[in-house]
This record gives C-alpha cells, structure tokens and sequence, in this order.
C-alpha cells in the first residue's frame, strides 16, 4: 500500500489538500498529514478542518508566528525526522505559501519524492513571497501537477522535463464543486442582512498592498467610490486588520469590516456577490468557475487564465479602473467568461490515479 505525507499550513491549501487525499484514499493509499501551523488563527485554519471533511491532522508542528525563514527553518527542522521515520512513497505539497517551499526542501533532504499540486504558475514579480515559494517548491519536485497550459510553458522553459509534468486540472475547483451545495445552507447573508447581487466582496492581504500606507491607502480610496455605487462586504485577514490600525486609515460607512469566515460562508459570500475585488489568486480562480465578475487589486497575476478565459480583469491599485470596471459590471457590460479546461470537479482523482500507477 502506497503512503503519502501531506504538508498544508496556510488556508488556502486545505481546500486543496481535502480532494487529493481523499482520492488518495479511495484507491488505497494511505496519507499522513501534517499541519505545519503556519496559519495559527484558528478562523484562518482549523475551522477548515471540520467544515471539509478532512479530520484532525495527524501531526501538527505549531510553527506559528514569524519571518518566513524562520517559519522555514522550523519546518524544516521538524518535517525531516517525521519523512525520515514514516519512510513515506512521497511528500505531497501544494500551494505557494511558506509550508510548501518548505515542505519540498525537507522532503530532499529527506530523500523522499516531492510532488507539487498546483505547480507551474508565475507572476514574475519576484517581490512576492508567493514567486518564490512556486520556484523552490518547483525546482525541488519529481512530480508536477498543473491546471494550465501557461504553467506548463513556464516549467518547460525553465528545463524541469516534460515526463515530470502532468495537466489534471484545479483541485481548487473539485472542493467547490463538492462543497457548492451545502454552502446554499450558509446563514452568513441573513446574518449580515445583506441580499444576493446586492453586494461587492472584498479581501485584501498580500504584503504589497497592505504593508505599504500609500498603497493601501490608494486601495480604499478607490474602494469608497465603489462603495458609494454598491455596498461592500470585507472579511478582514488579520495582517489587513493591523496594518488599518497601525496606519489609522479611516473606514467609509458603506465597507463593512468582518471577521475572517469559514469556507462555506466565504464560499456564500462569494458565489452571491455581485463583484468581488481581491488580490487573492483562489478567489480569482473561484470566481471564474461561478462567474462571478472580479477585479484583480494586483499589476499581474500568475493566473492568466482568469483573465484571458475567465471572469476576471487585472486592474492594480488604479483608481480609474477600478471604478470604471465597477461601472461596467453593474451596467451589466461585462465578459461573462467561460471555465478553463479540466477545471471540472476531478483533478484530485486524475492526480491519484496517476500516482497509485507510479512504479
């Protein structure tokens, strides 16, 4: 019986995680998963273990707070004896957050094959911790798992060999489509007595945009015109919500603050919005399965097929754009977009296939 450990840290790769090892598990392999505590608010992770399914982690090492290299470090340090005891057939990381590139590191040191879900994507803005992740995570991996033609040209021209790299799909897209229907029982727009199509959605929290007090001053400005044509609902990441502090920045009346949410609520929130602006690349790509209109608060993103098949439009800090997008949207001129191939619900089960028929 095969077995795999799994590494997730940070909120955005449970929802990725969840699918694969159940595929796993369903063609009987055998996963051990790690939670690095990466992400140790408990509204940013463990809820996320109940709502999908997943169980308790078999291991968590409780990293918690700090730079990324000392979250690296530790890591590190505590994931090689753990590879090295469970002698594992591969350690399966996802996602560009700190506990994947590290993940991947332990995993050659501890000579065990490295597979990366969700490999390939680029920026190119090398300011973005997340750039650099992808590249180490990457270059470290045996097996790569992709959901777009334009991370497989990016791997091929950075010589990692086409025999390694494998099109399957977005494991994203196969926990919402799973998950679609019980988040219709969500509760969170009677709570925040808000109808569907009535409102914009809002998430802030890459570095670029909110530790900088111009920039994210630049954001909320734009952000209050758009309030002034359509109310907006911002559940707050906890960098966002102290860097707003530290820098004093005043919130307009028409954005409402919440606390970080669920899954199943996120995904309410999200799938009834009327737009939704963010600097999320899951958010892009969710939105571009439900159709639902998004304005991407970032100069590039490694998810070009949000773009150029999705719903999706890149418009940066500009405030011009971001309101004359806005416009558009609720004047009902915008491109409804179309779903990227294989983006169907059953990548995680190509992923296990492939696997289980590795030698």
């Amino acid at each position: 019986m095969k077995r795999y450990v799994m590494v997730a840290g940070a909120r955005p790769n449970f929802m990725k995680i969840a699918p694969v090892s159940r595929a796993l598990n369903v063609r009987g392999a055998s996963t051990f998963l790690v939670h690095t505590g990466q992400h140790y608010d408990a509204n940013m992770s463990d809820v996320f273990f109940k709502e999908l399914g997943i169980g308790a982690p078999d291991l968590h090492l409780g990293v918690g707070a700090g730079d990324r290299i000392t979250q690296t470090r530790k890591i590190k340090q505590a994931l090689v004896p753990v590879l090295l005891e469970q002698k594992p057939d591969g350690i399966i990381v996802v996602g560009d957050v700190t506990s994947s590139a590290a993940g991947a590191m332990a995993g050659v040191m501890a000579n065990v094959p490295v597979i990366h879900v969700e490999a390939g994507l680029r920026s190119f803005n090398w300011t973005m911790p997340e750039e650099l992740n992808r590249m180490i995570a990457d270059h470290h991996s045996d097996v790569l798992f992709i959901h777009e033609e334009s991370a497989l040209k990016n791997l091929l021209d950075e010589g990692i060999g086409r025999e390694r790299i494998h099109v399957v799909g977005n494991v994203m897209i196969d926990t919402l489509l799973e998950q679609l229907p019980k988040s219709r029982e969500s509760m969170i727009l009677t709570t925040l007595q808000i109808a569907p199509r009535s409102y914009g959605l809002v998430t802030l929290h890459r570095p670029d945009n909110v530790d900088h007090p111009d920039h994210l001053r630049e954001i909320f400005g734009a952000l209050a015109d758009v309030a002034s044509r359509i109310p907006l609902v911002l559940p707050l990441h906890p960098r966002t919500k102290q860097r707003i502090e530290t820098f004093g920045i005043q919130m307009p009346s028409a954005i409402r603050l919440i606390d970080p949410v669920g899954y199943l609520d996120m995904l309410a929130l999200t799938s009834h919005a009327r737009l939704v602006l963010t600097d999320s690349g899951g958010l892009q790509e969710e939105t571009t399965v439900l159709r639902i209109p998004c304005l991407t608060l970032r100069k590039e993103t490694e998810r070009p097929v949000t773009v150029t098949i999705g719903s999706s439009e890149i418009v940066g800090r500009d405030h011009v754009k971001i309101v004359g997008c806005t416009d558009q949207i609720l004047s009902g001129n915008w491109k409804t977009g179309s779903i990227p191939p294989q983006w169907d619900g059953h990548a995680a089960e190509r992923i296990a296939d492939i696997l289980v028929a590795m030698g």
